[in-house]
């Protein structure tokens, strides 16, 4: 699975006057993958971002394609970084990526936590509404990782696995089992907060949107 760009953003001013570092820009050379996440990465709402198990977001290269047949070919929606993804990766997807998978990027050692939850700040980076909506429908979120081990990476490296997690929770049945809407089973959203890897806000995420689990 090649790791087209690794990359990081600054706080920035979105259309509406919000700050954001959504936008990310491709680094280059050798990158330090820390246990807070890729050096020189801002989070500026910290209230849902900046967490340990969510230090580092992967977004699948070949989701832009999609992306880019629903929406056309958006100013800011120019490349990797885009949708506010660290890691833009070939050969990758969240229907076969699994809570608790294990990945070697470079030197580091990364694990798969818990799927992103689309917000609204996407849609006022992107400028284009329906972006969330699409998503939640489809399953294309994304995937938050945890650094188990600190390590130096960069762009061309390729994401080697190293260990699968819990093969029954790929990160797109998380995804819709906890945010797509409707009524979910209660014994699976208790088998999910159970597994060993998941994140603790996955976690939290669970018993604020689904009280009685």
């Amino acid at each position: 699975m090649l790791v087209e760009a690794i990359c990081a953003g600054r706080a920035a001013s979105l259309p509406d006057g919000k700050r954001s570092a959504i936008a990310k820009s491709p680094l280059e050379g050798p990158v330090e993958i820390g246990l807070r996440g890729v050096a020189g990465d801002e989070q500026v709402d910290r209230r849902h971002h900046g967490f340990p198990a969510m230090a580092v977001h992967l977004y699948p290269a070949g989701h832009y394609v999609w992306l880019r047949d629903q929406f056309g070919e958006l100013p800011t929606l120019s490349g990797p970084g885009s949708m506010g993804e660290n890691l833009f990766v070939h050969g990758i997807d969240e229907a076969t990526t699994c809570i608790g998978d294990r990945y070697g990027l470079g030197t580091a050692v990364i694990e798969v936590s818990q799927p992103r939850q689309p917000c609204a700040t996407i849609e006022r980076h992107l400028g284009c509404k329906g972006v969330v909506k699409a998503i939640v429908g489809c399953g294309r979120c994304g995937i938050f990782l945890r650094v188990v081990e600190p390590g130096i990476a960069e762009a061309g490296d390729t994401l080697e696995p190293v260990e699968r997690g819990a093969l029954d929770w790929p990160v797109r049945r998380a995804f819709h089992l906890v945010y797509g809407g409707g009524k979910p089973d209660r014994r699976e959203l208790e088998e999910l907060a159970a597994l060993p890897r998941v994140s603790d806000r996955l976690i939290h995420d669970i018993r604020r949107k689904h009280p009685a689990a």
